[in-house]
């Protein structure tokens, strides 16, 4: 079932009861997933919308570009595109992402309640971390959803941290940590998925093509939090089977000095005609770091290393 997209509250046309859970799911890993897969539970049997609110941009990167500290602000795992479709996979019916402004910033505990919870998705049960704030100056805690749940119609759960085998707590904070170490596998275990970053095939400036590597360019959102570099990659969406290939994540160094961050995704044995598509470029594997070369030459010789690297990668763990 395809998920009811709201970017304001209360809901248009739809007064249905919700079970909901709040947070920036940035990455929707296995913790988040474990989460999900409770409210779609428990809204399955108690005949509600599993409902996921979360908001853009995430809090603490709204109040770093408020105070002039950008150093502050959390690196993105998944573009909204990509953490959306993920939600939506976990069987969220309805998927709230709010604007994270100076009104949301400033609303009151007790009027996030009423205003969003209740009157804007007629809330009747919540599931949050059991660390959960919110509201103005993080005011509101779990004491006080459960005092005016009871006075307003809704129950209040909390869920424990899902952790590792080894016992280590899975957080977005860990995940970025492994994507900044260029770490791929790892962050696939956190993932349950290799990570990727979705979004429509641009144009650049044939610098590929002009030296006998044409890409598929892709705008990434900045802060990432995956390493600039060189990956092996799996790219979907220009067939009914994936691709295989080698991207570079970086702001091309060599030829421009303050480029915007991009994807450029060499396919192997392959040049479609994608511009304007809807792809998914999905990370296997880290080969090395974003460098800078001093002229074309060099560089076309260190793609076509990077080239050989991916053919060996696949030859040996397939697409």
């Amino acid at each position: 079932m395809t998920p009811t997209l709201y970017r304001h509250l209360p809901r248009r046309h739809c007064s249905a009861p919700s079970a909901v859970t709040i947070g920036n799911f940035d990455g929707v890993h296995l913790g988040h997933q474990a989460i999900l897969e409770r409210v779609h539970q428990y809204a399955t049997k108690h005949g509600l919308l599993p409902t996921v609110m979360t908001f853009t941009p995430h809090p603490r990167a709204y109040f770093a570009q408020l105070t002039r500290k950008s150093d502050l602000a959390p690196a993105q795992i998944s573009t909204l595109r990509d953490k959306t479709a993920r939600l939506a996979a976990c069987g969220m019916q309805q998927i709230v992402i709010l604007r994270f402004n100076q009104a949301l910033a400033q609303m009151g505990a007790e009027a996030f309640i009423r205003t969003l919870l209740v009157k804007g998705l007629n809330t009747r049960w919540l599931l949050v971390g059991e660390d959960f704030r919110f509201g103005h100056r993080r005011a509101g805690d779990i004491a006080l959803l459960r005092r005016l749940g009871a006075e307003l119609g809704f129950t209040v759960d909390t869920l424990q941290d899902v952790k590792e085998s080894s016992g280590r707590r899975i957080s977005s904070s860990s995940l970025r940590s492994v994507l900044a170490a260029g770490q791929v596998a790892q962050a696939a275990h956190l993932l349950g998925a290799p990570p990727r970053i979705s979004g429509h095939v641009i144009h650049g400036r044939k610098l590929g093509r002009r030296i006998g590597f044409p890409t598929l360019n892709l705008r990434v959102p900045e802060p990432s939090a995956m390493r600039h570099g060189i990956y092996v990659v799996r790219v979907l969406g220009l067939g009914p089977r994936p691709l295989a290939g080698v991207a570079s994540l970086g702001i091309r160094p060599t030829v421009t000095k303050d480029g915007p961050l991009l994807l450029e995704t060499h396919i192997l044995d392959a040049s479609p005609d994608a511009y304007g598509t809807l792809v998914s470029v999905e990370l296997l594997h880290f080969l090395r770091d974003e460098e800078t070369f001093p002229d074309l030459a060099s560089l076309g010789a260190a793609i076509q290393s990077d080239v050989q690297g991916a053919r060996t990668y696949f030859a040996s763990h397939g697409l």
